[in-house]
């Protein structure tokens, strides 16, 4: 039987009783942004080359690993619900007005008062994000549901991202932790998907064939530069059939040459460069209209192979599985497609359009290309994680306040049945599916037309604390027993969880009640509840809240 007092998932902004003594102690308040794979000091040793510091850098020893709690900001404030955070940050949330200087003339975000505001604007887009997306909406169809994930290279604060989110289009926005401080932070405060990331020498930790329509707006990825290698890569993630698109240099030189300060010549021999790339990868250039050109990739790879007698490189990839991306080395080499019976099919198998991809077998699934997974294994997958959401409403009564919750987090998604089931929610989730997990399902949640990386959970997640309001940890806990420490996990998710954020556990009993004899030391609060087929199974749930806290304000730190 559940405990008979309930938690209490309302906002609240007081510093909790000092009686409780947390065996994880409160870390130094400067760390209150401290992401461990992107610290600076810890980049500093790496190669400047092709910008490797700015790669994912983690803790290895176990004397680095902190284990003590990383504190909100003092003042931190519970954010603006959606779709009102889309517009407006508090600036205690993010103390960041470095952006407002160095953007001030092209919209991104001002200062006004105790908050940040978002006018939507862009280095490419001054007319706003929507008149810019409106502009690519008369090259490919936005509207149809064809086009449903998308990946922002270089993201600035995510204004694309977010402004794509009301024409049902999930965008997974990424920057790196740079010069250009906090953009991924300000994204994910504005409740839009995002995280931090880089091309650089790693593959993207998506698997192949993820994304409908890729974008780089003056984002400074060197596309032309290493024969290609960072278009190959984004060939690599596009589905058959999805679109690049790029706007800023070298685009429409002819009219902007003397404003970016460049020759006409060395511009002109950059996107003479990309359009060579482009053809080697036999990329379709749809349009180029004013600012904004648009490629498309083939369907199948047929006519592809043939080109390879014309095209020397890049030569097609033999040897490394297109979907490994986890810590694995970009190749030069174009990533082939699934063979395909006849000309007109495309390779893989054919996408069902937004929103009946949602719940059609995926491709994936479909070719019996996963161990165990079959149609009728996915469509249970489906119907039980609608009950169990169901099960999850009934004892957080915030999941059925509209807003509460946006920034979602499943940490072992398996096929998505958790992000589906949340779909008509104001929501989004960012799916992880584990590099530990028996069988990658990551390219069956984005052909169910979701968002989902890589982890291990032995490390720290590319994000910064406070990212999401509210984790799932299915499993979590088995599937790392004997691999890394409960307590470094937990103490992961304890960073990355909104103050007064939720975690829901489900997990065996024994583990259920390791995980909480942890977390009761960590100013969580928790109620272990039976399954919802009753007492008699051994998994169960666990709902525990994340006490508000914050650092000391300086007056109290200097005393």
């Amino acid at each position: 039987n559940p405990l008979l007092i309930p938690l209490d998932f309302k906002p609240h902004h007081e510093i909790p009783s000092p009686a409780r003594v947390p065996h994880f102690p409160p870390c130094n308040p400067n760390l209150f942004e401290y992401t461990p794979c992107h610290d600076v000091d810890r980049s500093l040793p790496f190669p400047r080359e092709r910008l490797v510091y700015r790669e994912r850098h983690c803790p290895l020893e176990e004397s680095e690993f902190l284990r003590c709690r990383i504190p909100a900001p003092n003042g931190y404030t519970t954010p603006f619900r959606w779709p009102e955070s889309r517009d407006m940050v508090w600036y205690a949330n993010v103390p960041h007005k470095w952006l407002t200087v160095e953007k001030a003339g092209q919209n991104w975000v001002r200062f006004e008062g105790d908050r940040f505001t978002f006018p939507g604007g862009g280095t490419m887009f001054p007319r706003g994000a929507d008149a810019y997306i409106d502009e690519i909406g008369r090259v490919i169809n936005l509207d149809d549901g064809s086009v449903r994930t998308a990946i922002d290279t270089g993201c600035g604060v995510a204004s694309f991202g977010a402004y794509l989110l009301s024409r049902n289009i999930l965008t997974v926005s990424f920057a790196p932790k740079d010069t250009h401080d906090a953009q991924v932070q300000f994204a994910l405060e504005r409740a839009v998907p995002a995280l931090i990331g880089i091309m650089a020498t790693t593959r993207l930790p998506y698997p192949s064939r993820s994304f409908d329509m890729a974008h780089c707006s003056r984002c400074l990825i060197p596309w032309g530069q290493y024969d290609g290698l960072y278009l190959i890569e984004v060939d690599r993630i596009l589905r058959p059939g999805g679109y690049w698109i790029l706007s800023g240099p070298p685009i429409n030189w002819e009219g902007h040459w003397k404003g970016w300060d460049r020759s006409k010549e060395d511009l002109s021999s950059e996107q003479n460069t990309i359009e060579a790339v482009a053809k080697s990868l036999c990329w379709k250039k749809l349009k180029q209209r004013g600012d904004i050109a648009v490629w498309q990739k083939p369907s199948n790879h047929e006519h592809c192979k043939k080109s390879r007698k014309v095209f020397k490189k890049p030569r097609f990839c033999n040897a490394q599985n297109p979907d490994l991306a986890w810590y694995t080395k970009m190749e030069d080499c174009l990533t082939p497609l699934p063979s395909v019976s006849n000309i007109t099919q495309t390779a893989g198998g054919e996408r069902a359009k937004w929103p009946t991809r949602l719940t059609s077998i995926p491709p994936r699934v479909s070719s019996g290309s996963l161990e165990g997974i079959t149609p009728d294994v996915f469509t249970k997958d489906t119907a039980i994680w609608k009950e169990r959401l169901a099960y999850y409403k009934s004892l957080n009564n915030a999941l059925n306040d509209s807003g509460r919750y946006r920034n979602l987090l499943d940490m072992n998604a398996k096929l998505g049945g958790f992000a589906a089931a949340l779909v008509n929610d104001p929501v989004w989730v960012m799916n992880v599916v584990p590099v530990e997990a028996k069988v990658n399902t990551l390219g069956v949640v984005f052909e169910r037309g979701l968002i989902g990386t890589y982890q291990s959970w032995c490390e720290a997640m590319s994000t910064y604390p406070r990212t999401y309001d509210l984790l799932h940890a299915d499993s979590v806990f088995s599937l790392y027993d004997g691999r890394c420490k409960m307590e470094d996990i937990l103490l992961e998710m304890d960073r990355i969880l909104r103050p007064e954020g939720c975690v829901i556990f489900r997990d065996d009993i024994d583990v259920i009640v390791k995980v909480k004899t942890n977390i009761d030391e960590m100013q969580w609060d928790s109620i272990i509840y039976d399954h919802e087929e009753g007492p008699m199974q051994r998994e169960k749930v666990m709902v525990a809240v994340k006490q508000y806290w914050t650092a000391p304000s300086p007056a109290q730190t200097d005393s």
